[in-house]
């Protein structure tokens, strides 16, 4: 079989999935997404498929230059008829939260309350229809970057008459109600070719907005999970973690956003609002991260099963 291109960002993130491709000897080539460059003429390299796995949240490790470069590298290998793992359909989604809450619009599912905007002064308008307190969150974020709580106007046009108010890095954001969580947790449900994977309660630490799970180190009851396993920043971290298996009627609509987007591995996150009782998606992400240490947390596995997605999807050549 030629070569799996793996093209990553994260330098710890993607350890687990190396190491799983080398212990079975499956053929496959680091690409870092940071030093990249392709011909627009001719061949652009010899692989079976390429799996993305290229962050939005890089520019919070000065490595901004992947986030749309992505884009144009993806369709480059789609045009080329390489087929590619969380392709440029499924990326365009990752790049844009207001995109992602456009779909759970079409698809008629509970999410928190926003407006999409591209000027701080725009934020005060906003407001007006919603709920405090609310977030201003950039567009293009990742692991919690980007987003600001303001609990009442004053703050907001404190902050606005400052010039702090920041839009990120496409200069759009989000302004969004934020939802008192029940139980102090969100869930986040992993897919995998559409279908449901897994799912885990996340505890964040208090005030912090930064949900991935390859950052847990703890479970709930406070048991200690695998150094090796865990990002090196992640025990600088409060993240929590707790096996879940959500209702089946959240599992039916998580299938139904995964396969709208043309997600291939990845996950989708909700709350419940803790006024209410009621579920609310939020987060559509194609970079989702398997949660550190994942057989004492979930029993199994799950990059086991993404390998053999990943050789089922190159050996049959499927785009």
């Amino acid at each position: 079989m030629r070569p799996i291109g793996i093209f990553y960002e994260h330098p710890d993130w993607f350890k687990p999935l190396f190491t799983t491709l080398e212990r079975r000897g499956i053929p496959y080539e680091r690409i870092p997404a940071d030093q990249h460059g392709f011909p627009l003429h001719g061949s652009i390299g010899d692989f079976s498929l390429v799996f993305n796995r290229a962050s939005p949240s890089a520019y919070t490790r000065g490595r901004a230059n992947t986030t749309f470069y992505t884009l144009d590298w993806v369709r480059a290998l789609e045009a080329k008829g390489i087929p590619v793992v969380n392709g440029s359909e499924v990326y365009s989604y990752e790049i844009s939260k207001a995109r992602q809450l456009l779909v759970l619009e079409e698809l008629g599912l509970p999410y928190p309350k926003a407006w999409t905007i591209n000027h701080p002064s725009q934020a005060l308008r906003a407001v007006k229809d919603l709920r405090y307190p609310i977030v201003v969150k950039a567009n293009i974020g990742g692991s919690g970057a980007g987003i600001v709580r303001y609990d009442n106007e004053e703050q907001l046009t404190h902050a606005i008459a400052e010039n702090t108010v920041q839009l990120g890095v496409d200069g759009t954001a989000l302004v969004q109600e934020l939802c008192p969580l029940r139980d102090g947790h969100i869930t986040r449900v992993e897919t995998l070719n559409g279908e449901y994977l897994y799912a885990i309660k996340v505890f964040p630490e208090q005030g912090s907005f930064d949900l991935c799970p390859a950052d847990a180190c703890q479970t709930k009851g406070g048991q200690e999970l695998s150094r090796s396993a865990c990002a090196l920043d992640a025990p600088k971290r409060g993240l929590k973690v707790e096996a879940y298996t959500p209702p089946a009627e959240i599992i039916d609509a998580v299938q139904r956003i995964a396969r709208r987007v043309q997600l291939d591995v990845g996950g989708v996150e909700y709350l419940i609002d803790d006024r209410d009782g009621r579920a609310y998606f939020y987060d559509i992400n194609a970079l989702s991260n398997f949660v550190a240490d994942a057989p004492n947390v979930i029993g199994f596995d799950p990059f086991e099963k993404l390998v053999d997605y990943l050789v089922w999807r190159a050996q049959a050549g499927r785009s």
